[in-house]
């Protein structure tokens, strides 16, 4: 594609950024939605609704008597038995039994191989219910190694034999940890390597070119593990754009950021990779920029990146992108025509971008990426890509300038210094 395409790339939406691991309780929560609670006094908040409940007294419940409700539930959702399954929200108002379809209508859409909801702790209680934290966990067949873990709230409430699930935490100041199926109908597409979950349209599209990315991650980013990589990634892609930035946790700026990619907390501490997308952002970029984008994220889930607490950050997106960008007819000055407006200007960076420059409200946000990427096109230009992995597994293990010393053989002055030199000529 001509350069004027690759524009859009940054222009039109920004190429998202790595977040950290995210304890979903996963960490970063702009707005993390209840997703089947009802809010204030509807039902399905876990009040009774007849005269007089806000004031009933409850006995804290018998923890037996609700690990066995939450048995049932999970036997139900392996089982596949729909029946099953809405016995336990007999007692629950209508429109929470009718989200509570829905939710299990679309995880029978899932390759799910197990599913498991444990009694972790008595939250509260009073108004004739009580607020029951949850242990979710569940594995994606073909993707997850380990389960993934979720921290969910259920409001039971004493039934004549027993108790009974009758809404969820929402309304009492609980949130879910955000999932995908917790929003409309899901659609799932299994590519060749990926699995796309989504109620939003065009996953088709996204499995395609997520897909035809494996190849080319694989070329780069597949040195960098010893083993390689899985070379499999599962997508979320919601409708909702809040849904979107709780799925990817949540920082601000997020409405700008096409894709990220996660990892999701696992009960061996492993985590499970996904790649967010969120619709709106994604849908504003042409062809090229989907490419570029999509190529990125999956790059992170090759090295680990959103994994990777101590590589520089300004290594870890450019490699990205550098991934991204290989062997696509790009333009670097309209790739990164933010940066080069400022060169044009006689505005040069002083140092690499740290990690405070990738926050999602960094007013350069699109430059720090372009820094970061023309930093590491330059290493792969001058030393040879092979140089460039090097690097990176260099400085996953020790600091910045002994990383370089290492697989360069510059210090980070030299580095800084050449790197300057490089944006003027390439962007002026």
């Amino acid at each position: 594609m001509g350069a004027g395409g690759a524009g859009s790339v940054r222009g039109r939406a920004r190429v998202p950024r790595r977040t950290a691991s995210i304890a979903v309780a996963a960490g970063l929560a702009v707005c993390v939605l209840g997703g089947l609670g009802l809010a204030g006094a509807r039902p399905g908040d876990g009040r009774s609704g007849a005269p007089g409940a806000a004031r009933e007294a409850v006995a804290p419940p018998d923890r037996n008597a609700i690990g066995a409700v939450l048995a049932n539930r999970a036997r139900a959702v392996r089982d596949r038995d729909r029946i099953a399954f809405m016995a336990t929200l007999a007692s629950a108002p209508a429109p929470y039994r009718q989200a509570q379809a829905v939710m299990f209508d679309n995880l029978l859409k899932l390759p799910l191989r197990d599913w498991r909801e444990d009694f972790t702790s008595l939250e509260s209680t009073g108004g004739g219910a009580a607020v029951v934290r949850i242990r979710l966990t569940y594995t994606l067949r073909g993707h997850d190694a380990e389960p993934v873990a979720r921290t969910r709230y259920l409001v039971f409430a004493p039934r004549p034999g027993g108790w009974a699930v009758v809404g969820d935490g929402t309304a009492r100041g609980h949130a879910d940890d955000a999932e995908i199926w917790d929003g409309g109908p899901l659609t799932v597409v299994r590519g060749r390597s990926v699995l796309v979950i989504g109620d939003a349209p065009g996953l088709r599209e996204i499995a395609r070119r997520l897909d035809a990315a494996v190849p080319a991650v694989t070329a780069v980013a597949g040195r960098l593990a010893p083993s390689g990589w899985a070379r499999r990634v599962v997508a979320l892609v919601p409708a909702d754009p809040a849904r979107a930035a709780s799925l990817a946790g949540g920082r601000p700026g997020l409405h700008e950021i096409a894709a990220l990619a996660t990892v999701a907390p696992t009960t061996g501490g492993r985590g499970a990779d996904r790649i967010v997308i969120a619709p709106a952002a994604f849908g504003r970029l042409n062809a090229l920029g989907r490419d570029v984008v999509l190529t990125h994220e999956l790059t992170h889930v090759a090295t680990g990146g959103a994994r990777d607490g101590r590589t520089p950050l300004w290594l870890i997106e450019g490699f990205a992108d550098y991934a991204g960008y290989r062997g696509r007819d790009v333009s670097v000055r309209s790739a990164a025509a933010e940066l080069r407006r400022e060169v044009a200007a006689g505005r040069l960076p002083d140092a690499l971008p740290g990690r405070a420059a990738f926050d999602g409200g960094s007013p350069r946000l699109s430059q720090a990426y372009q820094e970061s990427w023309l930093a590491c096109r330059m290493i792969a230009e001058r030393y040879g890509e092979a140089a460039l992995v090097r690097l990176y597994r260099a400085a996953g293990r020790s600091t910045e300038s002994a990383a370089l010393r290492e697989a360069l053989g510059v210090d980070l002055p030299r580095f800084t210094a050449a790197w300057r030199d490089y944006l003027r000529r390439e962007l002026r």
